[in-house]
């Protein structure tokens, strides 16, 4: 659950979420449209952040749109990723 709070709170911070408390982050709601509401500016923004944050690389739109469905998929892949190196 750490990591999963810790990428609400990155979420929140870094792509300036007004009026978002991370607390108030459901980890299965989805990141874009109903959900949080992202847009596909965030979703590069995203890329760039796993990238600085956790020296992970999307490498295709597959792999980025499996991975960006929630917090908890998102939680999930740097989880899976970190283990792999």
């Amino acid at each position: 659950m750490a990591l999963e709070n810790e990428l609400k709170e990155m979420l929140v911070r870094e792509l300036k979420l007004e009026d978002v408390n991370p607390g108030d982050i459901d980890e299965n709601e989805p990141l874009f449209g109903d959900g949080l509401g992202l847009d596909s500016l965030d979703a590069v923004e995203l890329v760039v952040l796993l990238q600085r944050h956790y020296q992970i690389e999307i490498k295709d739109m597959d792999e980025g749109r499996t991975a960006f469905t929630s917090v908890k998929s998102l939680a999930d892949f740097v989880r899976q990723r970190q283990g792999e190196s």
